[in-house]
C-alpha cells in the first residue's frame, strides 16, 4: 500500500513539474507565439475579464452593491449575537422575573437582518447569472471574429478540436468564474478581513493564536494553488487533443470503416482519453484536497480556542457573549477562506482557459496591407469609368487605385493575372515552387497538371493571398496583389474547391451564399449552368430543400453542382477549379462542360484537373512538376513536343 501512494505522488510530481510538458501541450501552450508553460499574469487576465462583464455597468454595479449588503448584513448578525447573549439572555437567567418581550423584539431585528441578507444574495445570484451569460457571449463574439481575421497557416498549425474547446470548455469556465468565482471570492474577502477586525476588537489575545492557523491556512492554499494551476492547464490541454482525435475520427469514419482501422482508433482514443482522465484526476485531486486540510487545522484551532477562552471567561476578563461569538467567528473565519480556496480552482480553471481564448483574440490577424479596392462602375460611352453608390450593381468592376495627389484611377477588372519568378515554401528551407513563371490573360483558360504535391494548387492558393510568397510578384490586372485589399481580391475570385462545403439551410441559400444579394432567378439561372437545375427539381422541395450535416442528404456529384452553381452566381471576372469535377461521373462532366464553357465565357480560368480530357480546349496547359514549370502550350503543341504531357495523356506515365 505504501509503495502505491508513493507511486501517486511520484505521478503527482511529474506532472506538475514544468519540463514534462508533452508535445500536444507545448502545441497549444505555444499557440500566437506566446508560451503557456510560463506562469501567466493572473491579475492582467482576470482584469480583462472583469472588463467583459464592466460592459454591463447597470448589472455589474446591482451585483457589487447586493454582494456588499449581503456579506455586511453577515457579519453584522454574527455580531448581533453578543449583546444579545450578554443584555438580554444571561440577565433572564439570574433574573427571578422572566420577561421574554424586550428578548422577542431583539430576536426580530436579528430575524430582519437574516432575511435582508437573504434577500440581497438572491439577487446578487440572478443578476450574477445574468450579466455572466452577456459577459460570456461577448467573449464567444470576440473569439469567432477574431477566427475570422487569423490567417490560413494558423488553421494549418491548430486543430479543429483544439478551437472548439476554446468556444465550449474554456468559455464554459469564464462563465462559470463569472456567475460564482469572481463575486464569491470578493464575498469572501470582505467577510475575512470584516470577520478578522471583529475578532481583534473582541480579543487580541485569542487571536494571535487564530492569526498562526489563518497563516498556515494561507501557506496551504497558495502552494496547492500554484500547483493547481499546471495540472488545470494539463487539463485543458488534454481534452483539446482528444476532442480533435474525436472530431477527426468522426469525420473519416468512412476511411476508418474502409481500412478496418476501428482497432487502431479506439486505440488511439483511449491513450487520448485515459491522458485526459489522469490529467483531470490529479487536477481535482490537488485541488480538492484544500478543504479538508484547512477544515482539520482550523478545527484544532477551535478546540485549543474555545479552552483558553473558557478560562478567560471564569476569570471574569472575558463575557459569556463574547466568548460564544468569538467562537463563532472561528468557524465563519474558515468559511471565507474554504469558499475562497474552492472558487479558486474555478479561478485557476477560468484564467487558464481564458489565456487561451485571449491568445487567439490578440494574435496578429492576417495582414492586409493593401489600399486598392474593388469598386462597381459605370461606364460611360466614351470608356471613362464613374464610381457608382453604394450596393449599386452595373455589372461592371473596377480597381479604385489611390494616386499620390489624393485622386483615384478607376482600373476595368480584367482579369489579367500574371505570376513573376515566386519563389514559396510552407516550411522555410523546403520550396514548394522555385522562379515561378506564369500568365493568363483576359479570357483564357489556363490549365495546370502535374504530380501530386507538384505545386498546383498552390499556384491558386497565392493567387488568393491565403498564403504569402517568399519573394517574386503576382499581378492582377498589372497591380500587385499585396496592394489590393484581400476583401476586393477574393471578391473578384471565385473558387470551386475538390472538398465541397455546403452550409445548413436551403439548396437556393447555399446558392446565394456566392452573391448575398443575388434574386431567386438569379440563382435559378446559375443552377441551369451548372447543369444543376436538374437534380435540384427532382428534390422533395426543389430549392427550398432544407440541407443539414453539410450537404450529407445529396451525393458527392450534386453537392459538386451546387458548389459550381454558387460560383456561377457571383460572375467573377476569375475563376479557379481545382478538381471541380473529381467527383462527378464522366456522363454529368460532359453535362457540366457544357455549361461551364457558357460559364466561362469572357472570364480568365484557372483550372486544375487530373482528368487530362478536361483540359484539352485549354488556352493553355502548364506542366509542373517539384515546383517548377517543365513545359507549357496548348494541347496539340505538348503532344507534338512529346515530352511528360505527351507520356501522361498516352497513358505511358501517370499521374501519382
Amino acid at each position: 500500500m505504501a509503495e502505491k501512494k508513493q507511486s501517486i505522488w511520484a505521478q503527482l510530481k511529474a506532472r506538475i513539474a514544468v519540463d514534462s510538458v508533452d508535445e500536444n501541450d507545448e502545441k497549444i501552450y505555444k499557440s500566437g507565439g506566446r508560451d503557456f508553460r510560463k506562469p501567466k499574469d493572473a491579475k492582467g487576465t482576470l482584469i480583462r475579464i472583469l472588463g467583459y462583464a464592466g460592459k454591463r455597468k447597470s448589472l455589474f454595479a446591482l451585483v457589487l452593491v447586493t454582494m456588499l449588503i449581503s456579506t455586511v448584513c453577515s457579519l453584522a448578525a454574527s455580531y448581533y449575537l453578543r449583546p444579545l447573549i450578554d443584555d438580554y439572555i444571561v440577565p433572564l437567567i439570574t433574573s427571578p422575573e422572566k420577561d421574554f418581550s424586550a428578548l422577542a423584539r431583539q430576536l426580530g431585528i436579528l430575524a430582519g437582518i437574516y432575511l435582508a441578507s437573504a434577500v440581497a444574495t438572491y439577487f446578487t445570484s440572478r443578476t450574477c447569472m445574468t450579466l455572466a451569460q452577456w459577459a460570456t457571449n461577448a467573449l464567444r463574439r470576440d473569439l469567432f471574429s477574431a477566427l475570422q481575421d487569423l490567417p490560413v497557416t494558423f488553421f494549418d498549425e491548430h486543430t479543429h478540436g483544439e478551437l472548439m474547446s476554446r468556444f465550449s470548455n474554456d468559455a464554459d469556465n469564464v462563465q462559470m468564474c463569472l456567475e460564482q468565482g469572481i463575486v464569491q471570492f470578493l464575498s469572501g474577502i470582505i467577510t475575512f478581513v470584516g470577520t478578522v477586525g471583529l475578532m481583534i476588537s473582541l480579543s487580541w489575545k485569542l487571536f494571535v493564536i487564530t492569526l498562526v492557523t489563518i497563516g498556515l491556512s494561507f501557506a496551504l492554499v497558495k502552494g496547492i494553488g500554484k500547483y493547481s494551476r499546471i495540472l488545470f492547464k494539463k487539463q485543458q490541454s488534454s481534452l483539446g487533443a482528444l476532442n480533435g482525435y474525436i472530431e477527426e475520427m468522426l469525420d473519416g469514419l468512412k476511411v476508418v470503416k474502409a481500412f478496418n482501422y476501428e482497432d487502431r482508433a479506439k486505440q488511439g482514443f483511449e491513450e487520448r482519453n485515459d491522458e485526459y482522465r489522469d490529467n483531470a484526476i490529479f487536477a481535482n485531486f490537488l485541488g480538492s484536497i484544500i478543504f479538508p486540510t484547512m477544515n482539520a487545522v482550523m478545527n484544532i484551532c477551535y478546540a485549543v480556542t474555545a479552552v483558553l477562552g473558557g478560562f478567560m471567561t471564569v476569570a471574569g476578563s472575558f463575557t459569556i457573549g463574547s466568548l460564544g461569538v468569538y467562537l463563532n467567528y472561528i468557524r465563519q473565519v474558515t468559511m471565507p477562506i474554504n469558499m475562497m480556496s474552492n472558487q479558486a480552482i474555478n479561478l485557476f480553471s477560468a484564467i487558464a482557459g481564458a489565456e487561451r481564448i485571449f491568445a487567439i483574440i490578440d494574435h496578429e490577424p492576417e495582414p492586409d496591407e493593401g489600399a486598392v479596392t474593388l469598386v462597381t462602375v459605370d461606364r460611360a460611352e466614351d470608356g471613362s469609368l464613374t464610381e457608382t453608390g453604394h450596393g449599386e450593381r452595373t455589372g461592371f468592376w473596377a480597381w479604385k487605385i489611390p494616386q499620390s495627389d489624393g485622386t483615384y484611377e478607376f482600373r476595368e477588372v480584367r482579369g489579367s493575372v500574371r505570376l513573376e519568378n515566386v519563389d514559396f515554401s510552407y516550411v522555410p528551407g523546403k520550396p514548394v515552387l522555385q522562379d515561378f513563371t506564369v500568365w493568363a490573360d483576359p479570357g483564357q483558360k489556363i490549365a495546370f497538371v502535374g504530380s501530386t504535391g507538384a505545386g498546383k494548387t498552390t499556384v491558386t492558393n497565392l493567387i488568393n493571398r491565403f498564403y504569402e510568397i517568399d519573394s517574386g510578384r503576382i499581378l492582377f490586372d498589372g497591380i500587385d496583389v499585396k496592394d489590393i485589399k484581400k476583401a476586393g481580391l477574393r471578391r473578384s475570385l471565385g473558387i470551386v474547391l475538390q472538398d465541397t462545403d455546403l452550409f445548413t439551410g436551403t439548396v437556393m441559400d447555399n446558392i446565394r451564399y456566392g452573391k448575398l444579394d443575388a434574386t431567386d432567378e438569379e440563382c435559378v439561372a446559375a443552377a441551369k449552368a451548372a447543369n444543376a437545375h436538374g437534380f435540384i427539381s427532382r428534390l422533395p422541395d426543389g430549392y427550398n430543400t432544407m440541407i443539414t450535416g453539410n450537404g450529407q442528404n445529396l451525393s458527392q456529384g450534386q453537392r459538386q453542382l451546387l458548389a459550381i452553381a454558387r460560383t456561377a452566381v457571383a460572375r467573377h471576372p476569375v475563376m479557379i477549379l481545382d478538381e471541380a469535377t473529381s467527383s462527378i461521373d464522366t456522363r454529368t462532366e460532359k453535362l457540366i462542360d457544357r455549361g461551364m464553357d457558357a460559364l466561362m465565357e469572357g472570364r480568365t480560368v484557372f483550372v486544375i484537373a487530373h482528368r487530362l480530357s478536361t483540359v484539352r480546349n485549354a488556352k493553355a496547359i502548364v506542366v509542373i512538376e517539384h515546383g517548377k514549370i517543365v513545359e507549357r502550350g496548348s494541347h496539340e503543341d505538348l503532344l507534338q513536343q512529346q515530352g511528360r504531357y505527351y507520356m501522361l495523356y498516352t497513358g505511358q506515365s501517370e499521374l501519382d
